[in-house]
Order: structure tokens, then sequence, then C-alpha cells
């Protein structure tokens, strides 16, 4: 009997020394390598292998102590993956906290109005804190990764700041502004105006990358849609450069010439008429509405004022005008 006693006690303090031992090293600082300090948990990793990863970045425990505080808690499949920061003065407990609450940092990925999927690739490639699964892709390889139907890439994802975790994928990235594309396009083109000259929402998505090319001003953006989407009506000609330079690829030089106008490409709207193929960039949100939205007017041309604004004219007498003065001002 004295020998059970005496077995219970030293259990009993057996307890109590372990757990003020775990409630010590809960609350105590950990040493860090750097402050702050990033490191990343890998997707499927349990709380023994999330351990080991966090010492070997840096953060000064011994990973058995980590496992057996989280086992002790109950928190040892609440583990997530991503990307953490840490900073000196954080304890075990908050490292816990942060870990089962996914408080994983972010880094964001800017994709900006009128730039080519071209642009938006290299901005992909040069990004020090993505994944990079897309680099050794095709643009198909690309597009059937995210689900998209479309055979080309251009104009498909909706240029804004994406926000995303250390390390994601690039085809995270891109799958988001696909699907971001394909809602703000969805929501436009329910509330089109009547009698647009579009049979699909494709077509006002190409539409809408060449009013944003176009423009140099947003105060400009209505009425360059009107003019292009009259010239649909009418059956004329779009003659927008920036088609034309889209369809030269690597051949453009900065300098758009005679030559390149009259060469036929399947982008070239001088020789080609209504709209060509595909989008020639990225259209933000007002180029969409623009272009589903054009206010009614009378106008037919416009020219570049030098100053990022244009002038638009009725009939060709007036745009032939305008040219002159603006042209003279230039040369002068």
């Amino acid at each position: 009997m004295r020998l059970l006693t005496r077995l219970i006690a030293v259990l009993i303090l057996t307890g109590i020394g372990f757990g003020g031992w775990l409630a010590w090293f809960a609350s105590s600082p950990l040493p860090l390598a750097g402050s702050p300090l990033d490191f990343s948990i890998r997707q499927g990793a349990t709380l023994k292998s999330a351990a080991a990863q966090m010492a070997a970045s840096g953060i000064g425990f011994a990973p058995w102590r980590f496992t057996l505080l989280g086992r002790a808690l109950g928190k040892a499949a609440e583990i997530k993956a991503g990307s953490y920061e840490v900073t000196e003065g954080i304890t075990p407990l908050q490292l816990l906290e942060k870990l089962t609450r996914g408080d994983v940092t972010q880094t964001e990925v800017v994709f900006v109005e009128g730039r080519t999927f071209r642009q938006m690739r290299a901005i992909l490639d040069a990004h020090p804190d993505l994944k990079h699964d897309t680099m050794s892709l095709t643009d198909q390889e690309i597009l059937a990764r995210i689900g998209a139907m479309e055979l080309h890439p251009e104009g498909l994802f909706f240029p804004d700041t994406y926000l995303f975790a250390k390390q994601s994928s690039d085809l995270n990235v891109l799958r988001r502004a696909y699907r971001a594309m394909q809602s703000r396009l969805a929501v436009e083109w329910e509330g089109r105006a009547p009698s647009l000259p579009y049979r699909t929402p494709y077509e006002a998505l190409i539409m809408a990358s060449i009013v944003e090319k176009e423009t140099g001003t947003g105060a400009d953006r209505p009425k360059v849609a009107s003019v292009f989407v009259n010239r649909l009506r009418r059956g004329m000609l779009l003659q927008t450069d920036p088609t034309v330079i889209y369809g030269m690829g690597e051949r453009f030089d900065g300098n758009i010439r005679k030559q390149d106008l009259t060469t036929d490409t399947a982008y070239n709207t001088y020789t080609r008429s209504g709209l060509p193929p595909t989008p020639i960039a990225m259209p933000g949100l007002a180029s969409l509405q623009a272009a589903l939205r054009p206010p009614a007017t009378d106008l037919l041309y416009f020219v570049a004022r030098g100053d990022g604004s244009s002038e638009f004219s009725r009939n060709l007498e007036d745009h032939n005008r305008a040219v002159a003065r603006y042209q003279k001002r230039r040369g002068s």
C-alpha cells in the first residue's frame, strides 16, 4: 500500500513537473537566426515535419519539443501550409497559433491595363515570390491548366492587384485573373446596351481591348468606343493602329509606317473589315463598360492631339482638318 501511494505521488509530481516545463517552454521567447524570419510549411506536412522545417529555417528549438506542445494542446492536425514570417519575441504558443490560423505572409503581383499576355508572363517569370510552374509551358498549355476553353490567351485576364502567399503557383494567380475577367465580362454583357454589333461576349472583349489601347485619357474612353461601334455598324474599316502593331509582333520597333498599314495580317484593320480575331491586350473595367455601353453619338473619326486627349469628328472633311492641325503642331 505504501508503495502504491509513493508511485501515485511520483506520478503526480512528474505530471506537475512536466506541465510546468511545457508551460515554461510554451511561453518563452524563441531565439531566431534573424528578425524578421521567413519560412515555409510544405503542403501535407505533419506537425513533426513542420517543426523540423522551422528549425532548419532558423527558429531555435528542438523540433520534438514543439511537436510535443502541439500534440498536448490537440493541434497536431491543424497546421496549415504556406509562407510565414516571425519576428523576435515570438513564443512557441504564439507560433503554434499562427500556424493553426494559417496566418501566412502575403505578397502581390500587379497586372496593368493595356499590357499583353507576353508582358504578363514576363512579370510572373520575374516575380521572386512565385512558384514558376508556367515557365516551361506554352500559352495553350497554360490555358488548359487553368480550365480556359479559349484557344488564345490575349485579353482573358483581368488587370488588378492580386495578393498571394509566398511560393504560390503562378498558375493559381493566372486562374484567379482569368475567373475575374470571366465574371466581370459576364456582368457587363448582361447589362449591355441594345443593338450592339457584337455576337458574343468575346467580341465585346476584343472591342474593349482596342478601346483600352486607343485611349490616352479616361474622359475620352466612351467616345472612342462610340467611334468604333459606329464604324462597325456602318461596315467601315476600324483602321486602328494598335491592332496593326499587335499583328506585327516583335517586328514592331516603336514606329508604324505606311508599309505596315498596307501589309495584310489577321490584325490589320486597315486591310480587313470587322474586329480582329482576338483581343490585343488586357482591357480594364472602364474599357469593358465603354465597349458594352457606349454613348449614342454620330462620331466616326478621332485623332490624337498630342497631350493624351483626342479630337473627334463626325465626317472625313472635319477629320482631315483636325489631322492637318495637330500634325502641324507636332511638326512645329
